[in-house]
């Protein structure tokens, strides 16, 4: 059993950040649009409940077989937060998910943030890489495209699984 840890990742326009729960504020802030909330339900968090939320993460799994790692997504030219990427890494699998605030989206951030992440977690013991997604969400079905994740026939709570085999390493 292998328990990972979440590092710095870096991209051309971004920093892939360690949650910490000094970020709530900031994050409150960036996520506090209700319509980012349309395809998963629930309203915006507070400043505090987010606070207690990122404690509860930034605690890790109570499960020592599964990891839990988040990141928030830093736009180095507006040093500024804009989103979160996470990944539950269970054995060989992964389920990742990303969310990018209102006022970034729709210049690559996401897309450039997944797949990233995705290129992190073949670097470390992940055979699969799964996402689950609204079908009527368009704009995350092609951040996933765009990491590699191909669409499934199975669905979990409404949603579509998608999926991404990584192949072993070449020792």
């Amino acid at each position: 059993m292998t328990v990972l840890a979440a590092g710095s990742i870096g991209t051309d326009r971004l920093e892939l950040l360690p949650l910490r729960v000094g970020h709530a504020g900031e994050m409150a802030a960036v996520l506090s649009d209700p319509a980012l909330h349309t395809f998963t339900g629930g309203i915006p968090d507070t400043p505090e409940a987010l606070r207690s939320r990122y404690r509860r993460l930034t605690a890790g799994s109570p499960d020592p077989a599964v990891s839990w790692l988040n990141w928030v997504i830093r736009l180095r030219a507006e040093s500024c937060l804009t989103g979160t990427v996470q990944a539950t890494v269970a054995g060989p699998v992964a389920e990742i998910a990303w969310v990018v605030g209102t006022p970034w989206q729709g210049r690559g951030i996401a897309t450039e943030a997944a797949r990233a992440l995705v290129a992190w977690l073949t670097r470390q013991p992940v055979h699969t890489v799964i996402a689950h997604i609204h079908p009527d969400h368009s704009a995350s079905a092609a951040v996933a495209r765009a990491a590699g994740l191909t669409p499934t026939d199975v669905q979990h709570d409404g949603e579509i699984r998608w999926h991404r085999e990584i192949p072993p390493s070449p020792c």
